[in-house]
């Protein structure tokens, strides 16, 4: 009785079973619900915020935030580059970590670590967006958004007592947002001295980890654990303002600094040429270094005399003494039409004793070829007094890698003034009405300097520097900047236009050392110049 009621069971079990299946089955097909209806479609742009962060949850930086740009060409490039990135990099990481490693496992009595495998694997970091700085200083600054989510196979083995243990680092993600600046900005490839790397905010760094083949990431509480210390470790010493610094050239010799004063004075000339059709000649005198062909001092000129005195003093900025050789060059001044090249010398400033008044009685001459005939003709003398000062060790900047560092005064400056320093580094939309051939034009204490021209340019750039010896700081000071077009041509109706000018109140100078600004220009509709303003004192 028993076995025939659970036989009967059974069936029944079963065959219940097979009705409610086919039941379901055509109620499911065949009675449909009435308040169901069809999805609407509507434009992502009508979405709320929450909703499109819902349907797309990893959208680029490009479309959030319109200071970043796209850079798939960057993407496309590292994606077919990988291959070769990926073995330069673990070439480099491999010959980096090997004397590391050499010096520090004596100190914990492991015979040897080794890496038996290396690859950061198939899959390329990728770069959503990317945000650039324009600055007013010699540096680049970019910001981009790095996302890796690799396949790397690192493969660490310890030895030691005899036993061997291996580490090994898969699946590893980084989400970062560093900072890379190149800085300084330098006329020689590969044209920036350092890399300058921080981070923005902590990245997020996951891997798995396995030791002796065994999931060690599975523990409780060490994953979390290890992906703090790792962000906290990072954080602390690479988040801004620390960085990372990564030397690519010295700037030192890419960009010469300063290295010493050059006092010429120069005492005057005898037996010169006549040169004007009247019988007399106008000379005045031009002085500079070679590889320096910005900058030039000149004397006042003396009419109708060939044998003029000036006894007039000039401090030219030395920057190689080995190399630089001071150029002395007379003129006869013209009224109309190019002045007349009277004579030259050259004198190498390595003659120099440093620190030693020389007075030299120099012979003109035509060019410094010594195989022309024509130096063989008498074109007069002229007499300079010549003292080379280099600088103390502490009137370098000691920091040669900033670019903003000032440097001070050279010795001899009087007590209680300074070096009065103006670079002239750029104007941007300077337009005139008949041409466009700007120069800049100092005005500064009944002083006037001049850059070069830059001819058919809407943007010159001139980065050229010029100095004010001062008794006094100039506090109440003004300095005035105009910038100057002259027609290529002789041009009769339009042979000089102004650009703009602008003001500059020195009292903000005087206390901060240092100051770096665009101005824009008065009487230009929307021209401004660039001018760094330096006030060094001993």
């Amino acid at each position: 009785m028993g076995i025939l009621s659970s036989i009967l069971g059974f069936c029944g079990f079963g065959i219940g079973t097979s009705i409610g299946i086919v039941i379901g089955y055509y109620m499911f097909i065949y009675f449909q619900p009435t308040d169901v209806k069809d999805p609407v479609l509507r434009p992502l742009i009508e979405q709320d915020s929450k909703t499109l962060q819902r349907l797309l949850p990893e959208i680029p930086q490009w479309v959030k935030n319109p200071d970043y740009d796209r850079v798939d060409w960057l993407n496309k490039l590292i994606e077919n580059m990988w291959p070769y990135i990926n073995t330069a990099i673990c070439k480099t990481a491999r010959n980096i970590a090997k004397p590391i490693i050499a010096e520090q496992i004596p100190k914990y009595k492991i015979d040897s670590v080794e890496f038996e495998t290396l690859t950061l694997g198939s899959l390329p970091p990728n770069f959503p967006g990317m945000k650039v700085y324009v600055t007013d200083e010699k540096e680049l600054i970019m910001e981009p958004v790095v996302k890796w989510a690799g396949n790397p196979d690192i493969t660490i083995a310890v030895k030691a007592f005899g036993l061997k243990a291996t580490v090994q680092v898969v699946d590893l993600q980084v989400f970062a947002a560093p900072r890379i600046t190149l800085k300084p900005l330098l006329p020689v490839f590969p044209c920036f001295a350092n890399i300058y790397v921080s981070l923005l905010e902590k990245p997020h760094v996951d891997f798995g980890l396995k030791l002796l083949g065994a999931d060690a990431m599975s523990i409780p509480g060490l994953y979390k654990f290890v992906q703090e210390l790792i962000k906290d470790q990072v954080a602390n010493m690479y988040l801004w303002p620390k960085c990372l610094v990564v030397p690519i050239m010295d700037p030192s010799k890419a960009m010469k600094r300063p290295v010493g004063i050059l006092a010429v004075k120069v005492l005057r000339a005898m037996k010169l040429k006549k040169k004007d059709l009247l019988g007399a000649s106008d000379p005045y005198v031009k002085l500079k270094l070679t590889e320096d062909k910005h900058h030039s001092n000149k004397t006042t000129v003396k009419h109708k005399n060939l044998n003029p005195e000036w006894n007039e003093e000039f401090n030219i900025t030395v920057k190689d003494p080995e190399s630089q050789a001071l150029e002395v060059l007379v003129y006869d001044w013209e009224q109309v039409g190019k002045h007349d090249r009277m004579g030259m010398n050259v004198i190498p400033l390595k003659e120099l004793t440093p620190d030693e008044p020389k007075v030299l009685t120099l012979d003109l001459l035509k060019n410094m070829d010594p195989n022309d005939v024509q130096n063989e003709k008498p074109r007069g003398q002229i007499v300079v007094e010549l003292v080379y000062k280099p600088f103390k060790e502490d009137e370098i900047p000691k920091d040669i890698d900033d670019p903003n560092a000032v440097a001070k005064a050279p010795e001899g400056t009087p007590a209680g003034g300074g070096l009065f320093v103006v670079i002239v580094h750029e104007a941007q939309d300077v337009e005139g009405k008949h041409h466009t051939n700007p120069y800049a034009r100092l005005l500064f204490k009944g002083e006037e300097k001049r850059t070069k021209q830059v001819k058919k340019s809407r943007d010159p750039r001139w980065e050229e520097e010029f100095q004010f010896m001062l008794e006094d700081a100039p506090t109440n000071e003004r300095l005035h900047v105009e910038v100057v077009s002259s027609s290529s041509r002789m041009g009769l109706l339009h042979p000089k236009e102004n650009l703009g000018y602008v003001v500059i109140n020195l009292a903000d100078v005087v206390n901060n050392k240092r100051i770096n600004e665009k101005y824009h220009l008065i009487d230009s509709k929307n021209g401004r110049i660039q001018v760094e303003l330096q006030w060094r004192t001993s």
